[in-house]
């Protein structure tokens, strides 16, 4: 593992990225934000691309962006009307997507100096034996308006071509958790996504209302453009005609992934590039991912290598609890109390 400084923040402190892995998978994880910064991994001709949006520098981190890479938290997509209650006491959130909060609240996790400590193999996989990074955060009593200080430890590990992500928490106060990583995949390594294939093992998703939250209804994909059952590319589901596309102006949903519930790592997503043979597949113990295609991105933001990028430049699969959880009692519950540990992984798999 190489570590180096990537930048300093305006008080002095410095910013370490970490490069994990080598020839079939390198990582570079930068402590700020717990962000998952270059993913660098070759298609079958052997060329190498880096297959994830971000930036070079970490001004572009430091500015505004929709989470390229971060580590999401306290609570990872839209909470509704940016409050919930619990335990009988109403707990209110900022506001910063509408009138819903989003992400953890205006400064999240992502917008955080993590503590990193480097090791060897993942706690969580007896059986790993790769280079992994140990990231901490402390989020204090009343953060964003969450009850409890939240201690979150997040590790990446990269084990031949597997990049897994082990997800950590305890609370002092009964608290809401919900941990993810909000990388933009772009198997081509630039331009579009629309030409690749994807197929998500969920027969149900959590259908939105005009505020882009669920309206608690768990609702069949077959005969809709959200059906991805089989392989089938993004662009033309993103042209049909359907009114969950247009309010969230693309596809931007939480598919219930099958037989999830279970603790077990089960395969919830794969995508491929069919020009040049990477693919990507996403196991996870969570009971649901997020599948985003990067509907915002307006060409304002340059990243890396002078890249420009546009609607549809990357897409995410952001394993999860379901949005806005604590506010619906029939989701599944992501409420943590004292003296239990919230733990989950994720295992992004890559090949070509």
């Amino acid at each position: 593992m190489q570590r180096s400084e990537f930048g300093r923040l305006e008080d002095g402190r410095s910013v370490d990225r970490f490069v994990l892995g080598g020839d079939g998978l390198e990582v570079s994880v930068l402590a700020y934000g717990a962000t998952i910064q270059a993913v660098r991994v070759p298609d079958r001709a052997g060329a190498v691309d880096d297959v994830v949006l971000g930036f070079d520098d970490l001004a572009g981190y430091l500015g505004s962006h929709p989470y390229f890479g971060a580590t999401i938290g306290r609570f990872a997509n839209r909470i509704g009307r940016a409050r919930f209650t619990l335990d009988g006491v109403e707990h209110r959130l900022p506001s910063n997507d509408g009138p819903s909060c989003v992400h953890g609240g205006t400064v999240g996790f992502d917008r955080h100096l993590w503590s990193a400590r480097a090791g060897r193999g993942s706690e969580a996989d007896s059986s790993s034996t790769g280079e992994s990074v140990e990231l901490t955060h402390v989020s204090p009593d009343g953060d964003m308006g969450f009850p409890g200080t939240l201690t979150a430890t997040v590790a990446f590990t990269v084990n031949g071509r597997d990049l897994r992500i082990d997800y950590t928490a305890t609370s002092d106060r009964p608290t809401v958790v919900n941990l993810t990583n909000h990388s933009y995949f772009n198997l081509a390594g630039t331009g579009s996504v629309e030409d690749h294939e994807v197929r998500l093992l969920a027969s149900r998703f959590t259908p939105v209302d005009e505020n882009v939250v669920p309206t608690g209804e768990l609702t069949e994909v077959s005969g809709t453009p959200l059906d991805f059952g089989s392989f089938r590319p993004i662009g033309p589901a993103l042209r049909e005609p359907h009114e969950q596309l247009r309010r969230a102006r693309g596809l931007d949903h939480n598919w219930v992934i099958d037989g999830a519930g279970d603790g077990s790592l089960r395969l919830a997503a794969q995508v491929r590039e069919p020009s040049n043979g990477r693919a990507l597949e996403v196991w996870t113990d969570q009971p649901g991912v997020q599948f985003y295609t990067g509907n915002l991105l307006d060409g304002t933001l340059v990243g890396k290598s002078g890249s420009v990028y546009s609607k549809g430049a990357g897409l995410c699969l952001e394993t999860q609890h379901f949005p806005d959880s604590p506010n619906r009692p029939a989701f599944p519950s992501t409420v943590l109390r004292p003296g239990e540990t919230y733990r989950t992984s994720t295992v992004f798999r890559f090949s070509s």
